[in-house]
């Protein structure tokens, strides 16, 4: 695939979700003109759980439009929210998603170069976001997770910019396939080893691999997606 393009450049202070309290950058807002991007992402923008969001690994979240229409059919009920902004990224990207980018890949944004770091492991503060109990299950059963960028070399970002690919590394390990990995196909020890050696790979997702292939088990999910019970296997 040649390129994509950025829609909307969102970003977001934090403050209150919804009634719960939880404090959250989810809800970005629209930005008008070019921002400057670096290591930590956007200009302006923050996160609420800085141990669990934003970082190098982490700094910039995209999600794709073409998304949306999905989760409308899915749940025609929350209709209304499923619009630009509502995953809390700061790129709605069209002309990609996630079964066309790979872990690693290097793209020109505006004048910043980016590299694909990992899918979004959706945790339960979207839940809350779109009032639906099992909302981050869904988002990782579907693997319309989004996505985040690793800034490589800082610059500038509009809306209107188009995602020029300039590396390739890693051209079997789509998004898409480490997503099924991870939450379906979750002890293929091949596919694990092959994950947990990819360069560039964030620590955290090679710890997650190496676990699985130590322990012969899945990771406990429960926490981070709110549900009730423990995901092992």
């Amino acid at each position: 695939m040649p390129d994509f393009q950025i829609l909307e450049l969102r970003t977001g202070r934090v403050g209150p979700l919804g009634s719960s309290g939880a404090m959250s950058a989810i809800d970005k807002q629209k930005v008008e003109g070019a921002l400057s991007v670096g290591g930590l992402g956007f200009e302006g923008d923050e996160q609420g759980d800085i141990r669990h969001h934003g970082g190098p690994d982490k700094a910039i979240h995209a999600y794709s439009v073409s998304h949306l229409p999905e989760w409308i059919s899915d749940l025609p009920t929350r209709a209304d929210r499923f619009r630009p902004g509502a995953f809390g990224e700061n790129l709605v990207v069209e002309g990609a998603d996630e079964a066309d980018l790979c872990l690693g890949d290097r793209w020109r944004i505006g004048s910043a170069l980016v590299a694909v770091s990992q899918g979004r492991q959706p945790c339960w503060k979207l839940n809350i976001r779109f009032d639906v109990p099992d909302m981050a299950r869904r988002v990782q059963d579907s693997g319309r997770t989004g996505w985040y960028f690793r800034v490589i070399e800082p610059g500038l970002v509009a809306a209107g910019d188009r995602g020029t690919l300039v590396a390739r590394p890693n051209p079997a390990w789509t998004l898409a396939r480490t997503s099924h990995l991870l939450y379906h196909d979750r002890m293929n020890r091949p596919a694990l080893a092959e994950l947990a050696s990819l360069p560039g790979l964030p620590p955290s997702w090679r710890r997650l691999a190496e676990a699985r292939l130590s322990s012969g088990r899945t990771e406990d999910w429960s926490r981070r997606l709110g549900a009730s019970s423990a995901d092992v296997s």
